[in-house]
């Protein structure tokens, strides 16, 4: 925020530490906070494309392949950064594969060239070429890219590099990436080796990027300046991203500290430790009043209150505050989206990367349609759904789109910002309906 009038946004993210803290304060709002939003119906449905991006416009494309987990980012001053590029290969899993959403556009390329494609499109309207910065959630096959090993039909190998491609390796072998950001990088050890096929295969691409004059990083919870903007900062002050969490480590609220939630792994047991997912790393990015957070599969899985710190995704939440957009974590599944980091969050629209005939599940759909753990109007998209998976959970029919690659658009300064399906049948980036503008607050 750079204005100086107590919001009711700014109320609510200044207590941000304190709620993160005090979980028995999460629910406890001033009667302002309360207020409901009345935009954001859809405007029409439309045969035209997008308008182009220009120079102050903030593109957030949540890209639809079936298959995994991918977010672009076309920031005001041209710097480009992608989030997750993940792909599921159904040969890997041929009795589970049934369970996929079909490919998108189709299966005649790989979800990491498809995501290539995309990307190229945009950038082009901003003159860019590459990709500043590539920042991976966590290493999971849905959100890097998984490999059939061996088999080089399914998953050639690199011609940079013995690895082979999918996820993002598919895109890194079209587009250049300046940097890339992990919770792992160097030694990827925590909290034991990860050392899976497709983690392996991950962990030989970045050797081979950093040889070739890449830059990897660490991701650093609590810094606003790890991930920036790198062309035109000075233009664009109330611009920032804000590392939340990583590892358990998450930020209190106070310049750039952290407190752990998960124990020390001296008082684990192994079965007990953190899971890929609860390590998953968290960031909130600000322009101007516009808020949006996203943090992989963060979860709130405590086994019956067994390990009371499993539930990672409320403490990062509160310490979030509200938002404008929020991702919904693990894509919805049965273990994400609690009441708790609903409430805390209380976004205007949700996104649902979905890939699976379980994302989402009605528990987590549930907890983001209620009014209970909030007020007010709320805007439900997702990347896909699976048309079996409508049958069995009936309020998918409450999506305002289920369907098509969604594009967030924040206009110059972030003040309000718009939301575009795109078509995701073919690559002609053909605008299924446009909705907004929202006001942000």
């Amino acid at each position: 925020m750079n204005s100086t009038v107590f919001t009711r946004r700014r109320f609510l993210r200044e207590a941000g530490s304190a709620l993160a803290l005090s979980p028995a304060l999460a629910n406890v709002v001033p009667a302002f906070a309360m207020a409901s939003a009345t935009e954001g119906s859809a405007l029409a449905e439309s045969d035209q494309q997008m308008p182009a991006w220009e120079p102050g416009f903030l593109d957030i494309h949540h890209i639809s392949t079936g298959r995994g987990n991918c977010a672009f980012l076309l920031c005001p001053d041209g710097t480009t950064i992608m989030i997750d590029a993940g792909s599921k290969v159904p040969q890997a899993s041929p009795k589970t594969a049934k369970y996929l959403i079909d490919a998108k556009p189709n299966d005649s390329l790989r979800p990491g060239q498809w995501i290539a494609r995309y990307v190229q499109r945009c950038m082009a309207q901003a003159h860019r070429e590459e990709i500043d910065c590539f920042l991976l959630t966590h290493l999971h096959d849905d959100h890097m890219g998984e490999i059939l090993p061996g088999d080089t039909s399914i998953s050639p190998i690199s011609k940079y590099g013995n690895y082979q491609l999918g996820g993002l390796m598919d895109v890194a072998e079209v587009l250049p990436v300046k940097k890339i950001i992990d919770r792992a990088y160097p030694d990827y050890n925590y909290p034991s080796p990860l050392d899976d096929p497709y983690q392996k295969n991950y962990r030989a691409f970045v050797r081979s990027f950093v040889s070739r004059g890449g830059s990897a990083e660490r991701f650093k919870p609590g810094s606003a300046t790890q991930v920036k903007l790198l062309h035109r900062p000075d233009q664009f002050s109330t611009f920032s991203i804000r590392n939340l969490a990583a590892n358990g480590e998450v930020w209190t609220g106070v310049a750039e500290e952290t407190r752990s939630i998960f124990p020390s792994l001296a008082d684990l047991k192994p079965v007990d430790y953190p899971t890929e997912n609860k390590c998953s790393l968290a960031i909130r990015l600000s322009y101007g009043k516009f808020d949006y957070f996203s943090s992989g599969d963060m979860d709130h899985e405590v086994h019956y209150g067994r390990l009371p710190w499993g539930d990672i995704e409320s403490p990062v939440a509160r310490v979030a505050g509200p938002v404008d957009v929020a991702v919904a974590n693990h894509h919805g599944w049965r273990d994400a989206c609690g009441p708790e980091w609903v409430s805390a969050l209380r976004p205007r629209v949700f996104v649902i990367h979905a890939w699976h005939a379980s994302h989402p599940t009605m528990a987590a759909l549930d907890n983001m349609l209620s009014t209970e753990l909030y007020p007010g109007e709320r805007d439900v998209f997702s990347t896909a759904i699976k048309p079996e998976s409508k049958i069995a959970v009936g309020r998918l029919g409450e999506l305002k789109s289920d369907n098509g690659h969604v594009v967030i658009r924040v206009h110059p300064g972030g003040e309000q910002f718009e939301i575009f399906t795109i078509s995701n049948e073919d690559e002609t980036q053909r605008v299924i309906a446009r909705h907004g503008p929202y006001s942000c607050t």
